[in-house]
């Protein structure tokens, strides 16, 4: 079935302040439609900044579209204390999902799937998966969602020819997403004083250093599912 439009609304219920809600759409392929109406900060323009892997130019996208995407957010919790605690819900047509954690958990779920649904030329490697957004997903859940999805993309591009490590690519995106996540807490660093916004990067780098980890040790976290002690075939005959 072909993808529809999706909105995911995530809403923070904190004890002592009143609740912030920030809505997420997103079209058909999976692109989010920003209809923010304030003017792009001065760090959203792409030289501010601009990360290492960055292949755009200023003639063609004068603003970076993960900055442009994720500035009405970071502008929201500027001000907000990473480590508070509060009730993250997000709800979507399918189902809603609810929990008690951080500011800067709930910030980092929100965050992900902006910057993967932006257009960036590097984190559109993500975007398939941003149509099965799973909110506050574990790290062994982000795992298996990013190397199922690789796989499958890999069907669909298959060639018989090619006997290149199926992982060598994921590790090369890899190693340039940290280097988007590095840009972007750059732009952002100076314009507040606390960090709820910044440790939600913060937060999102970690997962990708785990999941190089992982990758690194040929996915042995997940092997389990598959194979039993002897190394045979879960599912085979």
């Amino acid at each position: 079935m072909k993808g529809t439009a999706r909105i995911y609304t995530y809403t923070f219920n904190f004890p002592d302040r009143e609740t912030v809600s920030y809505s997420v759409s997103l079209d058909a392929l999976s692109h989010f439609i920003n209809t923010c109406p304030v003017a792009p900060p001065t760090w959203s323009r792409l030289p501010y900044h601009q990360c290492a892997p960055c292949t755009l130019t200023v003639d063609q996208d004068p603003f970076c579209p993960v900055a442009l995407n994720i500035a009405e957010l970071v502008t929201a919790f500027k001000d907000t204390i990473s480590h508070a605690r509060c009730v993250v819900s997000c709800s979507s047509a399918e189902r809603a999902v609810t929990k008690n954690t951080t500011v800067q958990e709930g910030l980092a779920s929100i965050l992900g799937l902006l910057m993967a649904t932006s257009g960036c030329p590097v984190l559109d490697f993500f975007r398939p998966i941003a149509r099965f957004h799973l909110p506050f997903s574990t790290v062994d859940e982000s795992i298996f969602r990013v190397v199922a999805m690789y796989m499958l993309r890999q069907y669909y591009r298959r060639n018989g020819d090619n006997q290149d490590d199926p992982l060598d690519e994921i590790r090369a995106h890899y190693a340039q997403v940290k280097l988007v996540n590095a840009g972007m807490l750059d732009r952002i660093l100076h314009i507040s004083a606390l960090d709820a916004d910044k440790n939600a990067i913060v937060t999102l780098t970690s997962l990708v250093q785990i999941l190089e980890m992982e990758i690194n040790t040929n996915l042995e976290s997940l092997q389990h599912l598959f194979l039993d002690p002897w190394g045979e075939d879960r599912f085979g005959v």
